[in-house]
């Protein structure tokens, strides 16, 4: 097995708790398969502040470290997790639809 480099993209506004169980899951799945996970759902606030903006210049440097990007169930509905994938497309990563059932 190669280990790569993953980052996790997903829906999170307006969602329970940001999603962030969803995104937990999927980290410890993927980490138990010994990769280097990028979980944004782990962020700390922003030096700017804890606005979109801010999670998002966060993520965007993350996505340009890894070799791939793992997206979440709903992620066509999000626009940051649409901006995730594009750039992901863009720079030529694997992109891979993150299909494990991960408990609420």
């Amino acid at each position: 097995m190669v280990v790569k480099r993953i980052y996790i993209a997903g829906p999170m506004t307006g969602l329970p708790q940001s999603n962030y169980p969803a995104f937990h899951a999927a980290a410890a799945v993927l980490r138990s398969q010994g990769h280097h996970v990028e979980n944004p759902a782990e962020n700390p606030v922003p030096p700017c502040g804890g606005s979109w903006l801010g999670y998002m210049r966060m993520s965007l440097r993350q996505i340009a470290d890894c070799d791939c990007i793992y997206m979440l169930p709903g992620w066509r509905n999000s626009r940051g997790a649409r901006i995730e994938h594009g750039l992901a497309m863009d720079l030529g990563l694997e992109v891979q639809d993150f299909q494990q059932v991960v408990p609420c």
